[in-house]
């Protein structure tokens, strides 16, 4: 037996109020931390942004709603946060990130964890998951698309009726997704389900759908995929969290493995996919010597709270630098600039949209990189770095460069970042050293990935 979980009606008021409302529909950049993931997200941002609304446009057995993360009170959370759609870590690979509550209350006497598992799967995920390929491109720069969806389980007894909790996690490879309603039927989507991590409440599980049982997971050998660490023995975290900053501990396991990674501790070069891997130059290789330091003594970290000091005690100087840099630098007006953190300094972090478009499949990433930079970034720099906050503790400029790209079968984009001290930019921008100097002393990534970039080799 499924019921709807009834809601009450001033959450559903303020759920649809924030549903409606665009600001609130996806993670903004300039929230995340991890280089990699913000790439990610201000590439996709408005891809992201409709296929959140085509989600909450689907007529669902029971009510749905995305959320950012599963196990916080529906009634807290609605009215605040249906940002459901997320770049996250999780096992060392990119997610794009799914999370969303439905509103069906399942019987525990008249249905079996699995029964109730592939009732979600089909109700939901399946639905979510055939849109997919309508709103993100084939080529979006993660690893896999995952699913956490909670839901409600009764449990009657002699004595007391109990209403819990329970939620199904879904990992599907990029191609397994994107692939998997072009299979021939369902042996073949079940044979993608038994190679995709699946978690009920923290444990694997091996879901079968339309059976009664769920398969053994020790008949279906995934521990070679993420080697033995279960994801329910992984201790608690201590640490800040790595992808987004200034956010409440979140129970899902998605989440919660975002979270737990030390993805912020690594080189972004550490985690990267293997489609980025063979763009990039070879580990320990570069198309342009790094200047030696010598004798250089270790600085210390900054950290989040001295960007947020920072950011509170130059706000008014950043606001005013986002209301006149939207005409004059092309300043996207979803992401205002900020302040964020690169090991471990503090940078003005702005994202400006190139308005040139590029042909993907007749230009390389090095080559974009080198006329986004020579020909947008470059005549910009001098008026941005004037109009930076003049204080010691602020290290440099973090620009983000967000070309389209025109590409079959629809336009796809991507993010190149610049990340430049300040003393080289300011050499740059007196003519001391050359546009080649200034990127030498600077990190380049495209996508996330760090790239080295020879600006007159690749033209």
């Amino acid at each position: 037996m499924i019921r709807s979980r009834r809601l009450p009606w001033m959450f559903c008021a303020t759920f649809i109020l924030a549903a409606a409302s665009t600001a609130r529909a996806q993670v903004s950049p300039a929230e995340i931390l991890n280089p990699q993931l913000k790439a990610a997200e201000t590439a996709y941002l408005r891809q992201l942004m409709s296929y959140n609304q085509v989600i909450q446009k689907i007529h669902f057995p029971f009510p749905f709603y995305l959320t950012r993360f599963v196990n916080l009170d529906p009634q807290k959370q609605a009215p605040t946060d249906t940002r459901g759609l997320e770049f996250v870590k999780f096992h060392d690979r990119t997610l794009l990130k799914i999370t969303g509550v439905y509103g069906a209350a399942f019987s525990s006497a008249r249905m079996t964890q699995n029964e109730r598992a592939g009732k979600v799967f089909q109700d939901v995920i399946a639905p979510i998951l055939e849109l997919l390929p309508q709103q993100i491109p084939a080529d979006v720069a993660c690893d896999a698309i995952g699913f956490e969806i909670g839901y409600h389980v009764q449990t009657r007894t002699k004595n007391y009726d109990f209403e819990g909790k329970e939620n199904l996690v879904v990992v599907l490879d990029k191609e397994d997704a994107f692939g998997y309603f072009e299979t021939r039927g369902d042996s073949d989507r079940q044979e993608i389900l038994n190679r995709s991590d699946i978690y009920l409440d923290g444990k694997e599980f091996g879901l079968a759908l339309g059976e009664k049982d769920a398969i053994s997971v020790e008949a279906l050998d995934r521990s070679a995929k993420h080697g033995s660490n279960p994801i329910n023995q992984l201790p608690a975290a201590t640490a800040k969290p790595d992808s987004v900053a200034r956010t409440p501990r979140a129970d899902g396991i998605l989440a919660r493995m975002d979270r737990d990674s030390p993805a912020h501790k690594r080189d972004p070069n550490d985690n990267v996919t293997a489609e980025a891997q063979a763009l990039a130059p070879a580990r320990g290789t570069s198309a342009v010597p790094a200047q030696p330091v010598a004798n250089a003594a270790p600085a210390a970290q900054a950290t989040q709270a001295d960007a947020d000091r920072l950011q509170a005690k130059y706000q008014a100087q950043l606001d005013a630098l986002a209301k006149e840099g939207a005409a004059q630098f092309h300043l996207v007006d979803y992401a205002p600039p900020s302040l964020v953190i690169f090991r471990g300094k503090v940078f003005v972090q702005l994202t400006m949209r190139n308005p040139t478009e590029f042909a993907k499949e007749t230009t390389s990433i090095y080559k974009r990189a080198a006329r986004s930079f020579d020909l947008f970034v470059a005549p910009q720099l001098k008026p941005l770095v004037d109009k930076i906050p003049a204080d010691p503790e602020i290290a440099g400029l973090d620009i983000t460069a967000l070309n389209q790209l025109a590409s079959n079968p629809k336009p796809t984009s991507e993010a190149i970042e610049f990340i430049c001290p300040l003393k080289p930019l300011r050499q740059f921008t007196d003519a001391e050293i050359t546009n080649q100097d200034l990127i030498n002393q600077s990190t380049v990534l495209v996508n996330g990935v760090r790239i080295a970039l020879d600006l007159q080799r690749v033209e």
